[in-house]
This record gives structure tokens, sequence and C-alpha cells, in this order.
């Protein structure tokens, strides 16, 4: 089965801004006209950014959602998101008749400091090059699993977040596409009233909202107290 890339339709747009919410529309179109059901391995942040996310792409493909983030500080409060994804996506499965596969990838926190330190962005601040390279860590990590799951495509529901730099993250993908042999998910998950629709949904099953991205340099630049994160997230967890 072949199938439609990003590759396929970018060059035909290379004199204006480039819409991903349109190129996805273009490949999904492809998808149907072909009779295709491609499966997609999309990381996902927190359950949040997974919710519209899944109700689009599960009409045209078979999803499954890798939750890799070794950023989130401090580890009860990753624990606490990651069961929040898992619990969502159970929920989400019942309602819909749909069958979204879980995947959750080590934490791994040393990892995304040395990350940091390396790169020299530790002292970045949010949405700069810190951010960048956060991005581009767990989109490399989404597409070596994607390989190794066997999925079509990889993706990543961080571009359902407003606050998000959603042709970073595409830009990222594509370049991170071709050391893979998964193919890149193009995506703009706000456009269609997605943000929206994901507030919609977060109320209907009652889903956990952070306050905060996730790493510990965004949390103490907002002035987030993290000890009183981690009690709310360790009492959720242990269910005390």
């Amino acid at each position: 089965m072949t199938l439609i890339t990003a590759n396929d339709i970018l060059p035909k747009m290379k004199y204006q801004k480039i819409n991903y919410d349109r190129v996805l529309k273009k490949m999904i179109a492809s998808w149907a006209r072909h009779d295709q059901r491609p499966s997609i391995l999309l990381h996902s942040c927190c359950a949040p950014c997974s919710t519209f996310t899944l109700e689009y792409l599960c009409a045209h493909a078979d999803v499954g959602i890798y939750f890799a983030n070794s950023n989130i500080h401090p580890k009860y409060e990753y624990l606490r998101r990651a069961k929040v994804q898992k619990a969502f996506i159970e929920a989400f499965n019942a309602r819909t008749g749909t069958d979204v596969k879980y995947y959750e990838a080590p934490y791994d926190p040393k990892s995304f400091m040395k990350m940091a330190k390396d790169k020299g962005v530790m002292d970045e601040p949010e949405g700069g090059l810190r951010c960048t390279a956060c991005f581009e860590m767990r989109l490399e990590i989404v597409a070596e699993a994607s390989d190794r799951l066997g999925y079509d495509y990889f993706g990543s529901a961080l571009t359902l977040s407003p606050k998000k730099n959603a042709e970073l993250i595409n830009q990222l993908g594509l370049s991170v596409e071709k050391d893979f042999k998964a193919s890149y998910l193009p995506s703009d998950f706000k456009k269609n009233n997605g943000y929206q629709r994901s507030i919609e949904m977060c109320n209907d099953y009652q889903i956990y909202r952070q306050c905060y991205c996730g790493c510990v340099f965004a949390a103490k630049a907002q002035g987030i107290d993290l000890k009183a994160v981690n009690a709310h997230a360790k009492a959720y967890v242990t269910g005390d």
C-alpha cells in the first residue's frame, strides 16, 4: 500500500504560506479516494491535547497514542498525566467503539535535563529554543517507536494548543522524518475549532487539565508551587 506523504503536497504550495491543516485534509482525501485506512502513532503530551485529535483522526485511520514526556516534572505529576491519558483512551474507546492503542515510553527525566544542558537551552524563555529542542526530542522518540511498532505515520497532538507553534512543530517533524521509515503526519489540530472542542470534551469526560506545560523551567517561570503540585498528584496516583 503506497500512502501519500506531506512531501507529495508541499512542493505545490511553495509560493504560499503553508496551511498544515489543509495539507492533512488533502492527505485524508487521498486515503478516502484509494480506500486506505492507515495507521498513525501520535505523540501526546497530555489527555486534553489528545481529545479532539483522536475524535478527528479516528474517523480516517487506526490511531495509537504514545505518551513520551520525560520533560514533565515532578515525577508524580508525570504519573498523574500518564494515568489520566490512559483513562481517557479507555473511556473514549468504550464510548465510541474505537480501538485506540496506548503506549508509554520510559520516564527518563535525566535524559531531558542532559539534552537541555548539552544544547545550552536551560535558561531559554518559555516558547524559545528549549521548547524547540524538547519538541524535536519527543518527535524523534515517537518516530522511532512508529518504525518499531509498524505504524505508517507519526505525528504529535501538540499542535492542538494555541500556545504551541504549529509551524515550527511541523517543520521539525518533516526534518525528523528523513531518518525514519514512517512518514510525518502534518497537522494544525487547533483549526476547525479543535481547541474549543477539546475543552468541551475535557468537561464531558471530566479530564484533568494541568496548569503548566510540564518542565521544571516553565513551572518555576510561572511561579508554580511544585510541592503542592506533587502532593496533589501523588494523592491522585496513590488514591490517598
